[in-house]
Parts: structure tokens; sequence; C-alpha cells
């Protein structure tokens, strides 16, 4: 059976355009692949990602700052990427209302 192509960059259906959304590429025991459309959305107040695998991070389109809790901000735009280790604190402090990343979480 011919597997399904699906675009990226293609509002999906039936998806609420006001909320950020998360959608599961690909999983296995070892890693997920997660694509994920922002809207304007930011971490709430007080609210920190303490993630127990490493993540890396794709901004294929719009802009985004990621706080940590270090003090360090990192302003990403379309194309940028890092790896955020394993329980650095972080937290989206904004994003733009046309942001579409992907997200590779290493469970290893």
């Amino acid at each position: 059976m011919t597997p399904p192509v699906t675009n990226l960059f293609a509002p999906a259906s039936g998806v609420d355009s006001e909320r950020e959304t998360f959608h599961p590429l690909l999983e296995s025991p070892h890693v997920k692949l997660e694509h994920i459309i922002s809207r304007g959305q930011s971490s709430p107040p007080d609210f920190w990602y303490d993630q127990k695998e490493d993540e890396w991070v794709l901004l294929l389109r719009g802009g985004a700052t990621l706080e940590f809790a270090d003090g360090g901000m990192v302003e990403l735009h379309s194309g940028d990427h890092l790896t955020i280790p394993k329980h650095v604190r972080h937290r989206v402090h904004r994003t733009s209302e046309d942001a579409i990343w992907l997200a590779l979480f290493l469970k290893v």
C-alpha cells in the first residue's frame, strides 16, 4: 500500500486555528518527532519545561523566542535549530502567528 503524503505547511483539516497544535509524525521507543503549529502562543507565566529527554528543535517558519531558567534568551528565525539537553529548564517566551516547528525528542 502506498503511504499518504502530507505537507508540513498545509493547514490540517478540522484543526482549531486559534490554538497551538501538536501532531506526532513519528514515534518509536527511542525517538519522537512532533510537528507544532504556534499562533502567537507562549508558555504560561512561571511554567518551565523540564524534560527527561534531549530535544532538537527546528523552526521551519516564523519567529520565536525561547527563555532558559539561567536567564538566557534565544531568538529563532525560519531555519534556525538547536538542541536542548535533557533537564535544561526552558519555556516559550513568544511565537509569531505563523510559527511552524519540528521537535525531535531523543529517548536514550
